[in-house]
This record gives C-alpha cells, sequence and structure tokens, in this order.
C-alpha cells in the first residue's frame, strides 16, 4: 500500500534523559508491506504512483507514526466520569468495585477486546496497562490485546492490603503467578505492584525480585497526591516514598512511575541517578484535583518524562488531547509562578508533544522501530484527514504551525485509518 501525504518526521533529542524531541512535517510517501509489517520505502516529494489514501478536497492527509500511551488501566474503561472524589475514596467507591469484575476471566477478555478497538480507533497502537490481580483475567487480556494487533506491556495488579478482601492475594502467590506470565504476539507481561498503599514490604521485595530475574517493564505509582504519600510514610516508615521502592530493588532503567507530582529534590535526584521514568499523566491529575507535575524541575534533574491517559483516572483515550493538557498544564504553572521562576517553568511547543506521545513513548517503552517513519521502521500508523467532515480544516497544511493547528483543533473523527504492524485494525 502505498500512501502520500504530510509526513510527522521526528528529530531527535539532544539527550534523550532530559529533552524533548520535537516533529516536523514534510511531503512525501511511503510503502507500507503487509507481509513484514513495516515500511518498506519512504521518500520525499511526490509519490511514485498514486496513493491508495488520498485526502479530502485536495487537502493532504497527516501521516503519522501511531500513539503510544505509557500508563492506563485496562478494567476501568468503564470508569470514566466518576467525579467529586479524592484519590483512595475515588478507589474504594468507583475503581476496586469495576475490578472485581475481572474474577470472570472471560469477561475480562470480552472487556478487553473491547478497549482494544476503542484504543484502535483513537490512534493508539501500543500501551503499558495494569490489568487486575486476576491471573486468569490478566493471561485473557494479554492475550485480547495481541489479538487486536497492539504491542507493549501488560502486568497483573500486585495488591496484597488496603483494599477489598476480593481483591487481595498473599505476597508469594501473587509474584508466583506473575512470574508465570509469558508474552503473547506484540503484548509481553510487566512486573505491577500497584502502589506502596497496597502493597507490603514483602511483596514491594517479591517484585523487585522477579523483576531483577526477568529484566520486564516495572510500571507502579508514585507520589500522585499528598493523602496517598502520608499514608506510605504511616506504612512503610519515616522514608521517602520513592527510597521504599529504591530499598525494594524497583526503580531502574526499566521502571514506569505513574505521576510523581511530590517530589522533593533528593528524590528526583535518585530517579535520575536510576534512570527510572515518570508517566506524566495531566488529565489525570486535573480530574482527581491531584495536583499539577513539575516538568520544568523534573527535567532540569535529568528525571525522564513520558505521557499516559491513566484511564479512568483521566477521561480521555485521545492521546493528541492528553499532549494538549501537558502544554496547559505547563501554561498554568507559569501563570502561577511568581516573576523570579516564571522562566524556569518549561512549556513545551505542539511539535514537542506531538513527539512525545509517538517516537518520545515508544522510547520510553523500549519499543524497537515504533514511533518512527523510516524504512525499515514498523509500519504503526495512524492516518489523519484534518479537512474531513463538514467541519473540517482545509487549510489547516498551510496554518504557521501545522502541527499546532492539528493538535489544539483535534477530532478523533480525523482519523481514517490505523494501521498495526502493517496491518489495517482500525478504518472509518
Amino acid at each position: 500500500m502505498l500512501i502520500a501525504g504530510l509526513l510527522a518526521l521526528s528529530d531527535p533529542p539532544h539527550d534523550a534523559r532530559v529533552e524533548l524531541g520535537s516533529a516536523n512535517l514534510g511531503f512525501g510517501w511511503l510503502r507500507v508491506d503487509e507481509q513484514s509489517g513495516t515500511i518498506a520505502e519512504l521518500g520525499r516529494g511526490p509519490a511514485p504512483a498514486s496513493p491508495d489514501l488520498e485526502g479530502t478536497h485536495g487537502a493532504p492527509l497527516l501521516i503519522s507514526p501511531a500513539f503510544v500511551d505509557t500508563h492506563l488501566h485496562l478494567p476501568q474503561f468503564d470508569s470514566v466520569g466518576a467525579d467529586g472524589l479524592g484519590l483512595l475514596s475515588w478507589l474504594r467507591e468507583a475503581v476496586f468495585p469495576a475490578e472485581a469484575r475481572w474474577a470472570d476471566p472471560d469477561f475480562a477478555g470480552q472487556m478487553t477486546t473491547r478497549v482494544a478497538r476503542k484504543l484502535l480507533a483513537h490512534g493508539t497502537t501500543a500501551v503499558a496497562a495494569y490489568a487486575t490481580v486476576h491471573h486468569e483475567g490478566t493471561r485473557n487480556a494479554i492475550r485480547a490485546l495481541s489479538d487486536a494487533g497492539l504491542r507493549g506491556h501488560v502486568g497483573q495488579v500486585l495488591m496484597d492490603q488496603e483494599a477489598p478482601a476480593e481483591l487481595v492475594r498473599p505476597a508469594a502467590q501473587l509474584v508466583r503467578e506473575a512470574s508465570t506470565l509469558r508474552p503473547v504476539g506484540r503484548i509481553e507481561p510487566a512486573v505491577t505492584p500497584r502502589f506502596a498503599v497496597s502493597c507490603s514490604r514483602e511483596l514491594l521485595a517479591g517484585a523487585g525480585e522477579l523483576a531483577q530475574a526477568s529484566r520486564a517493564l516495572v510500571q507502579t505509582h508514585l507520589s500522585e497526591t499528598r493523602e496517598e504519600c502520608r499514608r506510605v510514610r504511616t506504612l512503610h516508615g519515616a522514608v521517602t516514598y520513592t527510597e521504599v521502592y529504591r530499598r525494594a530493588g524497583l526503580l531502574g532503567s526499566r521502571t514506569l512511575l505513574g505521576h510523581g507530582i511530590w517530589l522533593n529534590q533528593k528524590e528526583r535526584a535518585m530517579l535520575a541517578e536510576m534512570g527510572s521514568t515518570i508517566a506524566h499523566c495531566p488529565t489525570a491529575n486535573l480530574f482527581l484535583e491531584s495536583g499539577s507535575m513539575n516538568l520544568g524541575e523534573n527535567r532540569r534533574a535529568g528525571v525522564r518524562t513520558c505521557l499516559g491517559s491513566d484511564i479512568a483516572g483521566g477521561s480521555d483515550v485521545s492521546m493528541p488531547r492528553v499532549a494538549r493538557a501537558m502544554i496547559e498544564t505547563a501554561k498554568s504553572r507559569r501563570l502561577l509562578a511568581s516573576a523570579a521562576f516564571r522562566a524556569r517553568v518549561t512549556v513545551p511547543s505542539a511539535a514537542q508533544a506531538w513527539w512525545q506521545i509517538t517516537t518520545g513513548n515508544a522510547c520510553t517503552l523500549a519499543l524497537p522501530g515504533n514511533g518512527e517513519l523510516q524504512a525499515g521502521a514498523i509500519a504503526d500508523l495512524v492516518i489523519i484527514d484534518p479537512a474531513r467532515g463538514p467541519e473540517g480544516d482545509r487549510e489547516w497544511s498551510h496554518r504557521d504551525d501545522p502541527i499546532g493547528a492539528v493538535l489544539y483543533g483535534w477530532d478523533p473523527r480525523w482519523i481514517t485509518h490505523t494501521f498495526a504492524a502493517g496491518k489495517p485494525v482500525y478504518s472509518a
């Protein structure tokens, strides 16, 4: 298949640990090899033949690497919009009842199939996702995502305290079950202690040992709310939240920490030293009124960051909207900063935000071949037609900042096709 349009090409960051890259547009074409699942050819300028996909009313298509979501919860997709609660109350009243339904492995698989369709319709082909404590439900979720063509990491949630009885398990059982999960297709298992509130020291240590032995991705939550941080100190002693994870052997270059809002400089230095990454979830932070992550301070400290929807804490599955929320969060921090500190607040550009939800997030999840438009790369693609529909923008490519026009005017109905490993998995 030959596709022509404006290509969202990635510029690498100066330092992948700290700096954001950017995206730039250039007219060109690419040929998808469905058999190998890769981009067979990519060229600049006019296509060598008529493309199979064309834009609306002469306006070009936007051809982009597909989106990558580095933090979401599969069983929570039906819980979006449960408002008016802080994190710990929200878990008890809205989330834990939803997760209890995964005791039925068939329900878990069926729900994940439905979630996968939604992700692909929004252009997301790769994820780092949480399942539940249910082992068979997690296995079915991994199979369902694989069958749908997605790539990434899924973890059985490890939780042995501070949760309803039907959702806790003995620490040794959880670690043993998690150790038996195996990759299926493009989905790999992740070591997933929920967070330090719901994990005993024994369970955290067991998770750390499993992570060291398996070299799997570690995903958990860190310092999302002040109430949560206070609870961690009560449960684990007078050490920082980050130190709890370090002592358990859970920090490293394969560690992905959701939120990371309430950190001090010593904790940031520790995360930078260990090479761990914070999954910034701006829509969830606003919805639960948890706070706003300080992107600039994290970058200055050398802490890597990525972006996640955090469904259902976040209400938007659409990664361009999450990217826009990252920019808006940074602008809000700049507005509220004193004059002396305003210049220190980092506000990403639209191009940098687009890079983050494609190339940057793919790098964070260590997905080689994903997130870039180049010959030989994996053909995980999203085809976007901003001129589509009666209210489409037929002049989008002529704006001063075309990527900004798409990001700020984003409408998921602009997606015409999503490809995963060269195969069409969604078409409007």
